[in-house]
């Protein structure tokens, strides 16, 4: 069963077990001889770097051969970085997406203009506990930098949170905007780090198109309901990758910068450790040439039995040599109706 921001809050009601149980009897129920496919039209974002680290820009539908649990897969749309999002026509003819192309991807959301497949949603999440006290101010002017160099064609949203989420800025193309709700931002006390993110998610799971989520915080947290393994799990499977910058030390935290790690690798998204106002800026700087050179591709799984989580494979066969490097989720698991 694919977990969902809503089934996770349910678990903090402590009726998940009743939930995923009324799944199972239904599952006894069907006959076992039929299969229908539950899965909506899966998103995928993934960069290409060579040997040395470097972007490879300028790939083709054609130069990707993409399978779930071995089984080749038929791409429906292409992006690359902030460009809009074109149908893959017959014989991998690129084409501006039809309005039906565009319908089919908003419902896998809430129903969206075809403006919201130009560009990257991004949904900074900046910690505002009494861990970050010492470095509030140059936190704010790091986040305030990257929000400025934002690619024209890209939306942003911020939130902060400490025991507490506060939406600072509703995803928007204004960036005078989202700097001002990031200004008025006030310290808090207790970190609820991963309670936060997965509300976060569940807003950027409602966007269609391209999205990502950037966690700006010291590490520790002291507050959540949630685990940090339920929130990945939300995460991978909506194709949302997290990003983290992380004000503490490596290895002064062990615990939490494994759940970085985890978390941001299982997403297709990177983690940072920067102490300095300067390794912050370097870090977002990092981050937004990370989203300018991604590529995004949709299309519907092909018939699969699988049930529970299903592997993504993505090869370039344009690279006879190998020396090309891709990062992207792993995988999903598809969703439960």
């Amino acid at each position: 069963m694919r977990l969902n921001s809503e089934s996770v809050l349910v678990g903090i009601a402590g009726v998940a077990i009743l939930v995923a149980g009324g799944s199972w009897l239904r599952a006894q129920d069907a006959p076992v001889a039929h299969f229908k496919s539950n899965v909506d039209l899966v998103v995928l974002t993934f960069t290409v770097t060579d040997s040395k680290g470097k972007y490879v820009n300028g790939l083709k539908p054609s130069d990707f051969k993409i399978t779930e649990d071995g089984i080749l897969q038929k791409l429906s749309t292409f992006a690359e970085g902030d460009r809009p999002a074109m149908e893959i026509g017959e014989g991998g003819v690129l084409k501006p997406l039809s309005p039906q192309a565009a319908a089919d991807a908003a419902a896998v959301a809430a129903e969206k203009p075809i403006e919201s497949f130009v560009g990257t949603s991004v949904f900074v999440l900046f910690d505002t506990s009494n861990f970050m006290y010492r470095g509030f101010v140059y936190a704010e002017d790091a986040i305030a930098d990257f929000v400025r160099g934002l690619d024209k064609a890209d939306s942003v949203a911020v939130y902060t949170f400490s025991r507490n989420l506060s939406r600072a800025a509703d995803l928007t193309g204004d960036r005078t905007g989202a700097i001002s709700g990031l200004r008025r931002a006030v310290a808090g006390d207790d970190t609820a780090l991963y309670n936060g993110l997965l509300l976060t998610l569940r807003d950027a799971a409602k966007v269609a198109g391209r999205k990502v989520v950037i966690v700006f915080s010291n590490g520790p947290d002291n507050a959540s309901m949630v685990a940090p393994d339920d929130v990945r799990t939300v995460a991978e499977d909506e194709g949302i990758p997290i990003y983290v910058i992380s004000t503490n030390d490596v290895n002064k935290d062990p615990i939490s910068s494994s759940v970085f790690r985890r978390i941001t690798t299982s997403t297709g998204g990177k983690a940072y450790w920067a102490k300095t106002w300067q390794k912050q800026v370097e870090a977002f700087d990092a981050i937004r040439e990370d989203i300018g050179n991604s590529y995004a591709v949709t299309y519907y799984p092909a018939p699969n039995p699988n049930e529970g989580f299903r592997n993504i494979k993505i090869e370039i066969v344009s690279d006879t040599t190998k020396k090309y490097r891709v990062r992207a989720r792993p995988g999903y698991r598809p969703r439960s109706y």
